[in-house]
């Protein structure tokens, strides 16, 4: 405010300059005649002048006043605001200092009470210590009186009581295992028997019998001198080109080939009808129509392989794996067509996985190439699940399929629910009656040695092998097994027989305890 009233003087004092300097130059031109007249006009401008400066200057003072005003309330404001903020954090200071003097407080009490427990839990231990010391003096002397008494040291009574309390745990197992079995088979038997069955019925596959040899029939018995030839050429010349041997007998216009190769028994057959149509049989001959046969055979072989893979829904198999399946239609087991049964096992997996809200497809394919290793086992060493798996692992199939096709038989541990499905189908279709038949000395081992295991557990008289091998009848001694023992020996048998012997479909174990008693009249 004071430069703007500097301002307003500096301003007065130039007009009064001015003025002046207006009036003599005026006088100068105009003469003395107008002197008067300007001087009067420079006192007006003087007084003018000055009177605006004062006016001014008022104003200045005014507008000082009031910013000086102004910012005092501001300042008052200011300073009321922090004196609150001051108050409140003062008071919540002695808030914090009050809370904080009780919890001090609450503290030493605490302090005071733990350590008069210590003191209380250190006269404790000792009377503790006492009572130990005193309580292990007396057992001793009980054991020494018991030890005379009983004629036996505390380590026999150990293992005699051990022995008692292991006994009455086994029954208690086997009690609570028949429970279990019992609750699980009332729940799941009945509604896994339904899905089993739905599968069953709605694939159904012919069964063929197993077979090494193959029959062609003749149109004459003189055509059995032309097969063999001069010195028998032709049929050396024939049994080289096709690795099967041929049977000439008295058999009426028929001769025999036989081989266990049943790929190359097939070209045989084939080769062999196509030269007795053509009349034409000699060692050059036969060569030309053995090779023409292997290439219709490989033909046939893949058409048939793409015709399985059709057949179940399954697409996208590499060629080398179709080849595989055709070549599987000429190989049986146990009587069976193994390229039948693989088709039967991946509809009952995808009827099983829909069932169970499964993949079906996938489930398919892994029950289509479950056996695939069984058109080669006869070339390469191993299982028949090793070279499946190794052979289809060359073409990149699924992890899943992989797994199913090596854990079908239990070699390695399932990994995923299609495995057990695979396992599954495998053993409904192998153990249908009829799907199957093994020669007459490999039942009677089959049987003798199932009688054999029972036979091996303690307390059996006698074991009986029914049914065709399917169930087994386990007679025990009454008084070395009672009727809880017989729940767990007829659970062990059955786990012996699950992991020492390879059968299809299931084995039923039966445990019979019969006691007699026996009395005269006389």
């Amino acid at each position: 405010m004071e430069t703007s009233l500097y301002y307003v003087i500096g301003a007065g004092l130039i007009l009064i300059v001015s003025a002046f300097l207006i009036g003599l130059v005026i006088s100068r031109k105009t003469g003395e005649g107008r002197i008067a007249k300007a001087e009067a006009l420079a006192t007006k401008i003087i007084a003018e002048a000055e009177k605006a400066s004062e006016i001014k200057k008022k104003e200045a003072l005014l507008e000082a006043k009031d910013e000086w005003f102004k910012a005092k309330q501001k300042f008052e404001r200011e300073t009321q605001v922090k004196k609150s903020e001051i108050t409140k954090l003062e008071q919540a200071l002695a808030v914090k200092e009050n809370n904080l003097n009780r919890k001090v407080d609450v503290l030493n009490k605490k302090e005071g009470e733990i350590t008069h427990r210590e003191k209380a839990l250190a006269v404790k231990e000792k009377v503790a210590e006492t009572k130990e010391k005193d309580l292990e003096r007396l057992i001793t002397e009980q054991n020494t009186q018991l030890e005379k008494i009983a004629g036996m040291t505390s380590d026999e009574a150990k293992k005699l009581l051990i022995s008692n309390l292991e006994a009455e745990a086994r029954r208690e197992a086997a009690g609570i295992i028949k429970e279990i079995r019992e609750e699980a088979e009332r729940n799941a038997e009945k509604e896994a028997r339904n899905v089993i069955i739905q599968a069953i019925q709605r694939c159904a596959s012919d069964y063929s019998a197993e077979s090494c040899v193959s029959v062609v029939n003749l149109p004459s018995d003189e055509m059995k001198g032309r097969i063999i030839g001069r010195e028998g050429r032709n049929i050396r010349s024939f049994e080289t080109a096709t690795g099967i041997d041929v049977i000439v007998d008295d058999t009426p216009e028929a001769v025999i080939l036989s081989g266990y190769d049943p790929v190359r028994r097939e070209v045989a057959r084939m080769a062999l009808e196509k030269l007795i149509i053509d009349g034409r049989i000699h060692p050059s001959r036969i060569e030309e129509v053995v090779g023409k046969a292997e290439k219709e055979m490989e033909v046939i072989v893949r058409e048939t392989g793409e015709q399985a893979c059709f057949d179940v829904g399954v697409h996208g198999v590499h060629p080398e794996i179709v080849k595989l399946l055709g070549k599987l239609n000429f190989r049986t087991s146990y009587g069976q067509n193994v390229l039948q049964h693989s088709k039967e096992v991946a509809m009952i997996c995808g009827i099983l996985a829909a069932e169970l809200g499964l993949d079906g497809t996938l489930a398919k394919r892994a029950g289509l190439l479950h056996d695939i290793g069984k058109a080669i086992d006869r070339e390469t060493e191993g299982t028949h699940t090793q070279i499946g798996v190794e052979f289809a692992s060359k073409f990149n199939e699924n992890p899943v399929i992989l797994n199913a096709i090596a854990s079908h038989h239990e070699d390695i541990p399932m990994e995923t629910p299609y495995a057990v499905l695979v396992q599954a189908a495998d053993a409904i279709s192998g153990a249908r009656p009829g799907a199957r038949r093994e020669t007459l000395e490999g039942y009677i081992k089959r049987l003798e040695k199932l009688e054999e295991m029972a036979d091996g557990f303690k307390g059996v008289a006698k074991a009986y092998a029914i049914q065709a091998g399917r169930e087994i009848r386990v007679i025990v001694e009454a008084d070395q097994v009672d009727d809880v023992a017989s729940v767990s020996l007829a659970n062990e048998i059955a786990r012996k027989i699950e992991s020492d012997m390879e059968y299809p479909g299931q084995i039923k174990v039966t445990v019979i305890r019969e006691v007699r008693a026996v009395d005269y009249a006389k």
